[in-house]
């Protein structure tokens, strides 16, 4: 059945902070249609405010317009399209950001992160397939007249009531889990943890540093934690991230504004570091975990700068010192595999994924929690749906 529900909707880009001003997203009246073949309806239970929400909000990751946003979520399933049969009514899934087609080349070669029906699906704004469930009820939608179809975030249009998404976009979950921790093993924790156990396959006894410290930074260092790092810096310009990076397990703390910094940081690793993750989406922040990265080591990016920057590289350094450069998109994970064993690890209390958790909001005050988003001061916030 359809369905007539409450979504936060991006209308334009680029609207001026502070948000709870400026109001980039409207809580609007929206219709949610039934799943198609292959399709689920969800209620959505927690959703987090990720840095990739943010960028759609400014622009620096451009999107079609109007568009519902959010894609870091915990849900129940409530209703089955046709050929849906593993999974159940009542079913807790976590939303994944990249819909997996399960036959493409990237996928056939255990690589969904990189699916090109997905990647294609996501950038017209659409479900697995071209489909959209959205619409429109009093504002106008795609074509301009209200009624007509809304775009979805990333396959999830998260920040709802509800969302009917692909099944490739969803992961069954234990429930047990309580749906506010739930939510940030889908973006969060496989795509900072993912960097550091698939991307790099960072070793026990490694030097691992970490710049800059929100959720994906923070599931970062938790994993260099968990393989038994034995130095882990964390760079980050805020000093209560940095007490935070301390209480959680992080050897060595700097200032990402120190003009002395990576000669700091190289001073107190005896060289760099084997492992560097840059987690800011920023060149500047890019730039930075390679030059305090060891000759030998590893840089791994997963922080999605604007797609106009340019990184000018010293390319004779990445041939004298045998560096290795890699991007991280989900983590390198296969979500199906990786959500379940990080969770089994979070119950262990080998990746303690609560202490991410900021501040618990309504999806009414998501434009101040944009703010606190931007202003850095926040690891997780998650909007917990009444």
């Amino acid at each position: 059945m359809t369905r007539t529900m409450r979504a936060a909707v991006l209308r334009e880009t680029g609207l001026p902070a502070p948000y709870a001003q400026s109001r980039p997203l409207s809580i609007e009246e929206v219709a949610l249609e039934p799943p198609g073949r292959g399709e689920i309806t969800v209620k959505i239970r927690a959703a987090g405010v990720c840095h990739s929400d943010l960028s759609a909000i400014n622009g620096d990751r451009p999107w079609p317009m109007p568009i519902v946003v959010g894609h870091e979520a915990a849900a129940e399933v409530i209703e089955l399209g046709a050929g849906v049969d593993d999974l159940a009514l009542g079913d807790h899934v976590a939303l994944i950001f990249r819909p997996n087609c399960g036959t493409c080349p990237s996928c056939a070669t255990g690589r969904p992160a990189l699916c090109e029906p997905g990647g294609a699906s996501n950038a017209s704004g659409s479900l697995l397939g071209g489909y959209r469930r959205l619409r429109s009820v009093v504002a106008p939608g795609i074509d301009g007249r209200p009624g007509s179809p809304l775009h979805h975030h990333l396959g999830c249009a998260a920040f709802a009531e509800y969302a009917t998404v692909s099944r490739r976009s969803a992961v069954r979950i234990d429930p047990a889990l309580p749906w506010d921790e739930a939510a940030l093993f889908g973006c969060a924790v496989i795509t900072g943890a993912g960097a550091v156990f698939n991307t790099a396959r960072a070793e026990a006894g490694s030097k691992v540093a970490v710049v800059g410290l929100g959720g994906v930074g923070f599931s970062s260092l938790l994993a260099a934690r968990a393989i038994g790092a034995r130095e882990i810096v964390a760079i980050d310009m805020l000093e209560s991230k940095l007490a935070k990076a301390r209480a959680l397990g992080a050897t060595q703390c700097f200032d990402a504004a120190d003009p002395e910094l990576i000669a700091k940081v190289k001073e107190a690793t005896g060289g760099g570091v084997d492992y560097a993750f840059e987690m800011a989406g920023s060149v500047a922040a890019l730039e930075l975990a390679y030059r305090i990265t060891a000759r030998g080591g590893t840089t791994v990016t997963a922080g999605l700068p604007n797609p106009q920057a340019q990184w000018p590289l010293q390319a004779v350094s990445l041939i004298a010192e045998e560096r290795t450069i890699k991007g991280s998109y989900l983590g390198s994970c296969v979500p199906s595999r990786d959500i379940a064993r990080f969770i089994a690890m979070y119950r262990r209390g080998v990746l303690p994924v609560n202490e991410l958790l900021s501040e618990r909001i309504t999806l009414d005050e998501i434009n101040p929690a944009l703010d606190r988003l931007a202003r850095g001061e926040s690891i997780r916030q998650v909007i917990v749906m009444s």
